[in-house]
């Protein structure tokens, strides 16, 4: 094969596997940006609902998947959060890991 074959098939390659690595890169990007809006929405319908304190729950967001953790006056708001939480678009589940004070 001649030297110019070699070095275009070689140059081919390396853009093929740069522009994968930056297709996957954005797409965790997407994904962090995603996560970050359902942990936004989840908070304000949290706020929003007058039976609940938001500065008592914390609320984080991986992959659609919400995270409840904090305190809560009872069994009632803990599940009343939860149930808040999974009404929000972009939500996939959602662990529970409110303490009853």
């Amino acid at each position: 094969m001649s030297h110019m074959k070699r070095l275009a098939i070689l140059t081919v390659t390396a853009m093929t596997v740069a522009l994968a690595g930056c297709a996957a890169q954005r797409q965790a990007m997407g994904e962090y940006f995603d996560d970050a809006g359902v942990t936004t929405r989840v908070k304000k319908a949290i706020y929003d609902d007058p039976s609940l304190k938001v500065t008592q729950i914390s609320v984080t967001t991986n992959d659609g998947v919400v995270h409840l953790t904090g305190e809560v006056e009872s069994r009632g708001k803990a599940a009343r959060a939860a149930q808040v939480a999974r009404k929000v678009e972009g939500v996939k589940a959602v662990k529970n890991d409110l303490k009853v004070k």
